[in-house]
């Protein structure tokens, strides 16, 4: 019963939103349409996604009623994008508290909480850097490097390091990478891959929804919806503290945990590669106990 007033209420939302499309002209949207006749009344589905800067696909389900949980954000977005006034844009909001009322609880975010023995591990692989990701690439727990390797992540709060966002959100990434565009589409590839195993999960729903809204490369790179990016090996860091060192890669799966990963990178012995890796885990402050305590509690 409950999730039939939820595919009803869902439905609703979308049926509201196919008639603002369809009533707002492009040119109203402040679109420039070209000579061609246009065989749908109003906008495009596309143009209506691109405008809210949220990905088409995401943009069909909501419009189809199979997504009943759209952030205020993303509201906000679409009710900009369709030139909403007050009123409608506040019936917008209404009718989404509704079909999220009715709708199945999505999964819960996986536990964030690292392991001990993990943490020893990473500490036990210094001087290479390490870490542990969680499958939305949240950062949980790092030694020295790992965490110094991508220059001013360390300037963000313990619970907001996550690598997509680096890449696409920290004005030091495109700096720190040669390949910034190979990097950013090895990025979304996983990301997306992750995504079709568990669509709704709020770790990666939330994640994704934000890096649409901020970052039109993210949105670009989501609408192709690659799944099998390659990620290369060797990856070359333009350091501001150590320089530029090319390290080779290496992420395993950790059994026994909630889709966790451990990355390290490594480099030959007596390399200069080697050297600055070694500079990198010798420079780096050791935290205090109690920052050490913050970096892995749950937020």
């Amino acid at each position: 019963m409950a999730s039939q007033s939820a595919h009803s209420e869902g439905a609703e939302l979308g049926r509201y939103l196919r008639a603002r499309r369809t009533q707002t002209s492009p040119e109203h949207a402040g679109l420039t349409v070209g000579a061609g006749i246009r065989r749908t009344p109003g906008l495009r589905r596309e143009e209506l996604a691109t405008l809210a800067g949220i990905s088409i696909d995401y943009y069909v389900r909501l419009e189809r009623g199979k997504e009943t949980r759209p952030s205020p954000a993303v509201l906000d977005s679409l009710a900009r994008a369709l030139n909403m006034d007050d009123q409608e844009h506040q019936h917008l909001r209404e009718l989404a508290a509704r079909a999220a009322r009715y709708a199945p609880e999505p999964p819960p975010a996986p536990s964030r909480t690292v392991r001990p023995h993990l943490k020893l591990l990473l500490e036990s692989l210094r001087p290479n850097p390490a870490y542990v990701i969680s499958r939305s690439m949240d950062m949980l727990a790092w030694n020295p490097g790992g965490l110094a390797l991508y220059a001013g992540l360390e300037d963000w709060p313990a619970t907001h390091r996550n690598l997509a966002r680096y890449l696409f959100l920290h004005p030091a990434a495109r700096d720190l990478f040669g390949d910034w565009d190979r990097q950013i589409t090895g990025c979304v590839a996983r990301l997306r891959a992750v995504a079709g195993t568990a669509p709704d999960a709020p770790d990666l729903t939330n994640l994704v929804g934000e890096l649409l809204l901020k970052s039109p490369d993210f949105a670009r790179l989501w609408e192709r919806y690659e799944v099998t990016g390659r990620k290369p090996a060797q990856k070359t860091f333009h350091h501001p503290r150590v320089g530029t060192v090319t390290l080779t890669s290496q992420s395993m799966h950790l059994e026994g945990t909630p889709g966790q990963r451990i990355g390290v990178y490594t480099a030959e012995p007596g390399t200069p590669d080697h050297d600055a890796m070694i500079l990198l885990d010798m420079t780096t402050p050791t935290p205090t106990p109690q920052d050490a305590h913050a970096h892995h509690k749950q937020p």
